[in-house]
């Protein structure tokens, strides 16, 4: 028989960081995970009653909840203009069946994927494990650890798929407005297909944020209740589905996936309804935000990519290492922090970066940040 697998599929080093970092917390050490783009704040007790409600009340089986899609859409037309309606929502097990089905439903095996590197991992991972062609764009310094319209224009080919995402991970780096119209300008032009990536959206710190929903009613665009909305475990998140696309993407969604949990659309509507707690945890944020930038020089680290947003700061460690994965592992089982190694994120040149979520308590980076400043300081 013959062996069909996709050999470019890798593992994602950071869950084996996570995996460690478990295995030492379980042994009694304090751990401090920084490593997964996970907040640690408690949703609102709302949220979590709403859960609980529907277990109460016996857990419907296979369901979509309208009123969830709607509020969805309404939240488009209130943060950013969008004129969509509730059918374009498609309801998911969180933002990476999200990508999946974007991928399957606008794309064939075979076309040429187009992602900024640095970039998440799945993106590559997903692309590959659905027999497309991976399109890395190098992005560094010099546009922000972003995708540029010129760099799009500069592709030849042309992709057929373009996945945005800003902020962006690991950088946190936000495309700015201008510049994304540009890159709609010129994949309209080009015939690229956008999904853009919007898990971020509402964690930004310096540059405001534009949904595709709004500039590009062609793109497909995916989001989650796991960060902003504090719901990571909780498996819930959307896609807002061009027109053309809402046949084929059912189809794939009824199929591979069936509906998303049924209590966690509940706690989802409700969490829509407590934007002001939300935007409390995310005010927590800003001030972590501050106390890691502030602490970072003193670490020997001032080369960072733009932390415009999110709550992630990708730090250039060359001056210490040039193998990212093992000097995460060290530092991980020399002082209990768990972060995220560069190599994850970009196979080029990610040996020489580390990744940080800030995405803790505040007093839980105090901690962290007098850890870290013993072990760099040590070397």
């Amino acid at each position: 028989m013959t062996d069909t697998r996709n050999p470019q599929i890798q593992s994602f080093k950071a869950v084996n960081i996570g995996r460690r970092a478990y295995q030492l917390q379980q042994d009694g050490q304090n751990i401090l995970h920084m490593e997964y783009g996970q907040p640690s704040a408690r949703p609102p007790e709302a949220v979590l009653n709403a859960g609980r409600d529907t277990i109460d009340a016996g857990v419907p089986g296979y369901w979509e909840n309208a009123a969830l899609k709607e509020a969805i859409a309404a939240d488009y037309a209130d943060l950013y203009g969008a004129s969509g309606s509730s059918s374009q929502i498609m309801l998911t097990c969180g933002a990476s069946p999200a990508l999946a089905l974007g991928l399957m439903a606008m794309f064939k095996p075979g076309d040429g994927i187009a992602f900024a590197r640095p970039g998440y991992v799945a993106y590559r991972n997903t692309i590959a494990g659905l027999h497309m062609m991976p399109v890395e764009i190098g992005c560094d310094e010099a546009s922000r650890f972003q995708l540029t319209a010129a760099k799009i224009e500069a592709l030849d080919p042309a992709p057929k798929g373009l996945i945005i995402a800003s902020p962006g991970n690991p950088t946190g780096s936000i495309i700015p407005s201008d510049e994304l119209r540009n890159i709609v300008k010129v994949c309209k032009t080009r015939g690229i297909q956008i999904i853009s990536d919007e898990i971020y959206h509402r964690l930004s710190f310096e540059m405001e944020t534009l949904s595709l929903a709004a500039l590009d009613p062609e793109a497909f665009v995916i989001n989650s209740f796991s960060k902003y909305f504090c719901l990571p475990g909780w498996r819930i998140g959307w896609a807002v589905v061009p027109n053309a696309f809402i046949e084929t993407a059912n189809a794939y969604l009824t199929n591979f996936y069936l509906t998303s949990p049924s209590i966690s659309q509940n706690a989802a509507l409700a969490a829509i309804k407590e934007r002001d707690a939300y935007d409390d945890i995310a005010a927590a944020y800003t001030i972590n935000r501050e106390l890691m930038l502030a602490a970072l020089p003193d670490l020997g680290l001032s080369r960072i990519a733009p932390p415009d947003g999110a709550f992630y700061i990708y730090a250039d460690i060359s001056r210490y290492t040039d193998d990212s994965l093992a000097f995460c592992m060290k530092l991980l089982e020399d002082t209990g922090v768990a972060t995220a190694p560069g190599v994850d994120f970009d196979p080029v040149n990610g040996h020489k970066f580390m990744r940080f979520s800030f995405a803790l308590q505040t007093p839980e980076i105090k901690d962290a940040i007098e850890r870290l400043k013993a072990w760099f300081g040590a070397l």
